[in-house]
């Protein structure tokens, strides 16, 4: 909630998450490629938005391995 002109109390809006849909108070904003999206965690913003490694499916969080032009998790993916 925050404050009106005149002391009044007044209910701040929430965002939706675009990847689970919750209603969050604490949400925040990615833009990336031009693109704005609204989350309420992390971990939503990792599965909307990481890379997924090619070998094993995992989300690619940290820089990864590029072999031959394609980015793996880790060097054994690679």
């Amino acid at each position: 909630m925050i404050l009106g002109s005149e002391n009044e109390l007044k209910e701040e809006a929430m965002a939706r998450c675009e990847q689970c849909g919750n209603d969050y108070d604490k949400s925040f904003e990615v833009t990336m490629g031009g693109r704005t999206m609204i989350f309420d965690s992390f971990e939503c913003a990792i599965q909307a938005l990481a890379p997924t490694c090619p070998h094993c499916g995992c989300r690619i969080i940290g820089h990864g391995v590029e072999h031959n032009g394609t980015i793996f998790c880790c060097v054994h993916c690679a």
